[in-house]
C-alpha cells in the first residue's frame, strides 16, 4: 500500500509548494483541447491542496515530441481549460529549468496553480535524468502523483523526482486507480470474469498468464481469437493471425482448459470497405478469402450471460474492429453487459485505451464501476508488474 493525499490531512500544508504530475495528454485540434476527460479527472487533488493552501505546480507531458520544443505538443491549451474548471487564472511556466524557474514557483500566492511547459521537450525526461529530476524537485516542497496513465513509466517527473522530494504521495485519482485495478486482482468478489479482446495474444499474453490463476473465465474476443482458432486447426482464411504463436496458443488452451471461454461464432468480411458483405457464421465454418472482424451475435449473448453472472468484470480490449461498423456489434454488447451487470451490484472495471473508447462510444461510461484512465499501466498492473511510478512513492 502507499501513502496517498488524505494521509497529508492535518499536516501543515499551507504556503506548501506542491508538485502535482497529472496526466493532461489530452487530443488537441486546432489548438484547443478536444477533449477534458483527463484535465476534469485530475481537478478534486488539485482543488484539495488549493483548499489547504498550496502553491500548485502541474507537470505532465503530451504527445511524443522526442525530447524537442514542438508548437504542436505545447500544454499552453490546457490553460483555458483549467481556468474554467478551477475558477482562477492559471500561469503557465515555458522552461522548468531556467534559473528564474524557483523564483517563479515562489512568487505563487496560496491557492495559485501554475502549468509546466511539456515535461517531454526535454531529452532527460524519458531517460530519467537525474540532473532534470533534480531541476524538477526544486520547483516543490512535497511530490503528488496522480497520473496513473503515466505510472510505468520511469520518467525524471514520474520516478525520479519521486525518490528526491518528500513526502511524496499517491493523488486521489491515482488512489481510485490502484484501489480498483489491485483490488480486483488481490480479492475480488466472485465469480471473477475476465474480458480480453484486441488483436493479439503476444501483447496480452502476461495479462492471460497473470489472470489464469486468478479468474473463473477469460472470455476472448477481438483478433487474438483468431490465432487460437488456427492453433486448434480452424480455417481462418484471410483473418489476421499470429502463427509464431500457435505453440503458445496451443499450451495455454492446454492449461486453461473451459476457463478459457472463445467465441463460438463471429462475424466474417472479405474486406473491410463500407458496405461490403458480412455475416454471421460458426467459428467451424470460416471459409477462405473471408476475415474474421468481430464475435457474431450468439457469441455475443453468450457472453453477455457469463457476464452477467459475475461478481467482478475486469474488460480490455474490443471484441471487434469496432472503429467500423457494423463490426462493433460485438463490442457494444459485451459494453452493455458490463452496464447491466453494474446495475445488479457486480464490480466492473474497464482498462486500456479502446476499450475505454469503446464504453465512451457506447454512451455507457458511467455505469462502470470504473473507467481506467491508463492505458498501457492498467495493463501492466493487470500483469502483476509493479509501476515504477508507484513504487517510488511512500509506503503507508
Amino acid at each position: 500500500m502507499k501513502r496517498t493525499l488524505s494521509a497529508l490531512e492535518g499536516q501543515p500544508l499551507e504556503g506548501q509548494r506542491a508538485f502535482v504530475r497529472v496526466d493532461f495528454n489530452v487530443p488537441l485540434r486546432e489548438g484547443t483541447v478536444a477533449d477534458a476527460t483527463r484535465i476534469v479527472a485530475s481537478l478534486p487533488t488539485i482543488r484539495w491542496l488549493r483548499e489547504r493552501g498550496c502553491r500548485v505546480i502541474l507537470a505532465s507531458h503530451l504527445g511524443r515530441p522526442k525530447g524537442e520544443r514542438k508548437a504542436e505538443f505545447s500544454l499552453r491549451p490546457v490553460v483555458s481549460v483549467l481556468e474554467r474548471e478551477l475558477g482562477i487564472p492559471v500561469a503557465f511556466l515555458e522552461d522548468a529549468v531556467s534559473p528564474d524557474a524557483q523564483q517563479a514557483t515562489r512568487r505563487l500566492k496560496r491557492g495559485d496553480v501554475l502549468l509546466l511547459e511539456n515535461t517531454r521537450f526535454y531529452p532527460g525526461e524519458e531517460r530519467n535524468d537525474p540532473d532534470l529530476a533534480d531541476a524538477f524537485a526544486k520547483l516543490g516542497d512535497l511530490y503528488v502523483n496522480d497520473a496513473f496513465g503515466s505510472a510505468h513509466r520511469a520518467h525524471a517527473s514520474t520516478e525520479g523526482v519521486a525518490r528526491r522530494l518528500k513526502p511524496a504521495v499517491a493523488g486521489f485519482l491515482m488512489a481510485k486507480e490502484l484501489a480498483y485495478l489491485q483490488g480486483a486482482l488481490a480479492d475480488p468478489a466472485r465469480p471473477f470474469v475476465a474480458v480480453l479482446g484486441g488483436a493479439k495474444i503476444s501483447g496480452k499474453i502476461d495479462v492471460i498468464e497473470a489472470l489464469l490463476p486468478k479468474v473463473d473465465e477469460i472470455l476472448i474476443g477481438g483478433a487474438m481469437a483468431n490465432t487460437f482458432f488456427a492453433a486448434m486447426g480452424l480455417e481462418v482464411g484471410t483473418s489476421l493471425v499470429e502463427p509464431d504463436r500457435f505453440a503458445l496458443a496451443k499450451d495455454l488452451l492446454g492449461r486453461a482448459g473451459p476457463k478459457l471461454v472463445l467465441p463460438s461464432g463471429v462475424t466474417v468480411a472479405q474486406t473491410l470497405e463500407p458496405g461490403a458483405p458480412h455475416r454471421n457464421v460458426p467459428r467451424e465454418r470460416i471459409e477462405p478469402g473471408w476475415a474474421v472482424y468481430d464475435i457474431d451475435e450468439d457469441a455475443a449473448a453468450e457472453y453477455t450471460q457469463r457476464i452477467g453472472r459475475a461478481k467482478t468484470v475486469v474488460w480490455n480490449g474490443p471484441m471487434g474492429v469496432f472503429e467500423t461498423p457494423p463490426f462493433d456489434a460485438g463490442t457494444v454488447a459485451v459494453a452493455r453487459g458490463l452496464a447491466v451487470a453494474s446495475d445488479r451490484g457486480a464490480t466492473t472495471i474497464v482498462g486500456g485505451g479502446d476499450s475505454v473508447a469503446a464504453v465512451k462510444q457506447a454512451g455507457l461510461e458511467s455505469k462502470m464501476t470504473h473507467v481506467s484512465t491508463g492505458g498501457g499501466a492498467s495493463l501492466e498492473l493487470l500483469e502483476g508488474k509493479e509501476l515504477p511510478g508507484v513504487a517510488a512513492l511512500d509506503d503507508a
